[in-house]
């Protein structure tokens, strides 16, 4: 994911999974058994909104294709020819957060000779707190799953992850697999990937990282230079049922060999003669008539600058190296080659893809095995068509990231090409070869991988407002349908908090990183059919923090944030015309606003434990001791987002929520635990609650006084989806084993719909829920 936010995902992946039990072992009330609830689960259509970072057709089954994800799992497509009548179904949902490292997906391999049998190679992070990674193994087309432990670290979200595909199965004997890892050498299974042993006779020196190659990156993780990057079979000559001989290793080097070969089925290995050294390979596709094409680039993407690559042809058969480059001027200091694909039918229909290139990524078309090539993108008058209708946001989104580009095997004019947000689809491919522009849709309906940073449901007006990081965030006003684009001006590349009136629904206001010189707030007084901007902002570097919305709308109180730094809570009644210090409150607070009384809000310094008051409209706040009943809740250490142990702390926990319909009545959403107070009186801990990730109110049961509460954590000393009725005494499990989404940082339920609850996750975006069977009045 880079963008911006999507690295600090990077960084982020949960390591919720190793949480600290000394911190979540504090004094809880007995528990007992939770009950369950049948609740159906679909996704908020935004539309891609993430990394597809690469693809397999089924040579042998027309319409099934797979994705694979940076961070958001692995994708099944069931399809007539053209993909049209089809969504894409996710595979991996059932992951729960102890598993949120296998949510990132760094190879994906079809068995050619089996189509039931599907591979994913899935681990996210190669950092030494992050787990080893595992293979998924499918015998039913990922409908279900066995798992293989892996004994090394992969970086599905990594450098280089848009290249490969590093995980392959043998075509003539479908037993065999082999992994090329990023860190410790080739792997090869003989038993559908049950389990693997290290082929030490692939070297140690083809592949490990050298000074002279580039410094690891500062964050820790692989850069993806130096490692093997992609495994390919030459099956031709192979006999059905015997291991094929000849294998291809790609290495993402320029200072040593970068293409090495088996040629007696992985007993051996040497590197091929005259492989280029300039720069990186990426990828490379196989054709019937032997001839190797290979993709090359200056670095390993997606991120960084390019300095140039290059297309070379390679004939297995005469041992030649030919190269093919399109645009060769610009590719020798700037342009590099990332995807490739061949005709199946056809052996000299090429397809590549681009990146790093000056004035816009391209895709080439060569009919002629790459002496000649056909710009789609930038061709003039005869240019690809772009259209954005099934998700209207990427009209804001120039193109890039197109590492992975296919062509149907079964249909020479369909072809995809990976983008850091979704996927583009063409059904008239063959028109550039007649001259004439093709035409691409996102044909990405079922792929959801944003992070949704923020929810506001109001309780007037659309179902749901969300804070989406790298895509701003939007209005939906149909749950079913992609929003008609960003909420702008201004226009945003996170949004990293949205709130409104409680009694004043129409007032809604946002804050995220601001583009194009634009302020980091935007309000809008129609429920979010029209935005603008504020006359100032408190500073202009503050583009995250908190925000808080008086209940009739009329005080908005931002704690802001600039990079690192907080600030100390910001004050205005006039829609942001000037700003007020809230000097009591200490620089970082979050406020937030009484849900009944406009004149009160409430803050909390859980880690001090202080609890501050206001009864003027936030113009000042008095503290007093919070006194949680199990005592002060010691200080984590600092950490980016989750290295604390308590939960990645873009999430719900840690956090002060004031009750709906109640004046004064407060929660206490701990990492630990669940606390409530009535105004006035103390704290008590609630029953059977252990940990929290995310924490809302919705509309309350027929019948009920108290609104419904939704939280994500452990009830029960069982992790899932809670839902209370009866203000937190007794809880009712509402997701299921095939629903948990790794990670999940929001949980919002709609104060308009009983039962109604939406779900953000880290990386399967937003999600709502609906009880299966309706609750009656």
């Amino acid at each position: 994911m880079p963008h911006a936010s999507r690295l600090l995902a990077a960084l982020s992946f949960a390591t919720a999974t190793l949480l600290n039990a000394a911190q979540v072992a504090q004094a809880a009330p007995p528990t007992k058994p939770v009950p369950s609830v049948p609740y159906s689960w679909r996704n908020v259509a935004i539309v891609g909104g993430g990394f597809v970072d690469g693809f397999a057709f089924h040579p042998s089954v027309p319409g099934l294709l797979y994705a694979r994800t940076d961070m958001g799992g692995a994708y099944r497509r069931d399809s007539g020819r053209d993909g049209s009548d089809a969504a894409w179904q996710p595979l991996m949902d059932f992951l729960p957060l102890a598993d949120v490292n296998l949510m990132g997906v760094e190879s994906l391999a079809i068995d050619p000779s089996d189509p039931s049998r599907v591979y994913f190679a899935c681990g996210t992070y190669t950092l030494p707190s992050v787990p080893n990674g595992a293979l998924l193994r499918s015998r039913d087309r990922g409908r279900t799953f066995e798992r293989t432990p892996l004994p090394f670290k992969l970086g599905g979200n990594e450098g280089g992850r848009g290249n490969g595909e590093r995980l392959a199965v043998d075509p003539m004997d479908g037993r065999v697999l082999f992994i090329a890892s990023r860190n410790a050498g080739l792997w090869k299974s003989s038993d559908h990937g049950a389990s693997f042993q290290r082929v030490d006779s692939f070297p140690d020196s083809a592949w490990q990282r050298l000074p002279v190659d580039g410094p690891p990156p500062a964050w820790g993780g692989s850069d993806g230079r130096s490692t093997p990057v992609f495994v390919l079979f030459d099956a031709r000559g192979s006999s059905k049922g015997a291991p094929t001989k000849t294998i291809y290793v790609g290495i993402a080097t320029k200072t040593r060999p970068s293409l090495w070969r088996s040629q007696d089925a992985g007993a051996t290995w040497a590197p091929v003669a005259g492989s280029p050294q300039e720069h990186r390979p990426h990828r490379a596709a196989l054709a019937s008539d032997g001839q190797l094409y290979i993709t090359y680039a200056s670095e390993p993407g997606p991120g960084g600058k390019h300095f140039g690559g290059a297309v070379w042809r390679f004939d297995t058969a005469q041992g030649s190296w030919t190269e093919i480059t399109p645009e060769p001027e610009l590719a020798r200091t700037a342009s590099g080659y990332t995807g490739v694909s061949v005709d199946a039918k056809a052996p000299r229909h090429l397809l590549v893809s681009s990146v790093g290139r000056p004035g816009g990524e391209d895709m080439f078309r060569s009919t002629d095995g790459g002496a000649t090539w056909r710009a789609l993108v930038h061709a003039g008058s005869n240019s690809a068509v772009f259209d954005p209708v099934d998700a209207p946001y990427v009209a804001d989104t120039g193109l890039h990231w197109l590492h992975d580009i296919q062509i149907n095997p079964h249909d020479p004019d369909n072809a995809v090409v990976t983008i850091g947000y979704g996927l583009w689809e063409t059904n008239n491919l063959r028109a550039a070869d007649r001259g004439e522009p093709t035409r691409w849709r996102m044909k990405a309906r079922g792929i959801e991988e944003t992070v949704p940073l923020a929810f506001h449901s109001p309780t007037q007006g659309v179902p749901l407002i969300s804070g989406i990081g790298d895509y701003s965030g939007f209005v939906h006003t149909d749950l079913d349908r992609p929003a008609p684009g960003n909420p702008k001006p201004p226009f945003f590349g996170n949004t990293h908090d949205v709130a409104g009136g409680e009694l004043a629904p129409n007032v809604v206001v946002r804050i995220g990183h601001g583009r194009n010189g634009s302020k980091h707030l935007g309000y809008s007084l129609d429920g979010g059919a029209t935005w603008q901007e504020p006359a100032t902002v408190p500073d202009p570097k503050a583009n995250e923090g908190f925000l808080a919305v008086s209940a009739d709308g009329k005080t908005w109180i931002w704690t802001p944030k600039a990079g690192r730094e907080w600030g100390v809570p910001q004050r205005t009644t006039d829609r942001g015309a000037t700003w007020t210090p809230i000097d009591s409150l200490p620089k970082g607070t979050r406020v937030v606003a009484d849900r009944v009384n406009p004149q009160r809000f409430h803050a909390m310094g859980l880690f001090d434990d202080q609890l501050y008051a206001s009864t003027d409209g936030g113009q000042s706040f008095q503290a007093r001791a919070l006194s949680l009943p199990d005592g002060k809740v010691e200080r984590p250490g600092a950490g980016s987002h989750n290295a604390s142990g308590r939960g990645d702390d873009r999430g719900g926990q840690d956090k002060l929520y004031a009750t709906p319909g109640r004046e004064g009545d407060l929660w206490v959403a701990a990492f630990h635990g669940l606390y409530r107070a009535a105004d006035g009186k103390a704290f008590q801990r609630l029953p059977g609650v252990t940990e929290i990730h995310a924490f809302g109110f919705g509309r309350a049961a027929p019948g009920r006084k108290e609104p419904a509460v939704y939280l994500m954590g452990t009830v029960s000393n069982k992790h899932g989806l809670y839902q209370s009725i009866d203000g937190g005494q007794t809880w009712r499990r509402i997701n299921d084993d095939a629903h948990q989404w790794g990670l999940v940082l929001q949980v919002s339920g709609d104060p308009k719909t009983f039962g109604r609850v939406y779900v953000g996750t880290h990386g399967r975006g937003a999600i709502y829920g609906d009880p299966a069977t309706p609750a009656k009045p």
